[in-house]
């Protein structure tokens, strides 16, 4: 079944479709994608994951169609940085 995987900084956005099995998680998904190899800055005990804004655990079992994102930490001050940009 195909899953989407997503993952966001501000300079970059990748989506990729991912072929698993029935009964894959949301971490089999994200293994899959190759995204962790792509930004080693994603560190799944820290960051969180959701499907479709919701968040998730990582052995949550995903549904054909499911798009697993990675959220990244936000800082406190985010919105001021981006001011200063």
């Amino acid at each position: 079944m195909i899953v989407g995987v997503a993952y966001a900084k501000p300079t970059v956005q990748v989506w990729k479709h991912v072929d698993v099995p029935e009964g894959a998680t949301a971490r089999d998904a994200i293994e899959r994608s190759g995204l962790l190899a792509q930004f080693p800055e994603i560190d799944l005990a820290v960051n969180k994951v959701g499907i479709f804004g919701a968040i998730c655990p990582l052995d949550r079992t995903v549904k054909e169609g499911d798009r697993v994102e990675i959220y990244r930490p936000i800082h406190p001050e985010a919105e001021l940085l981006e001011k200063k940009s």
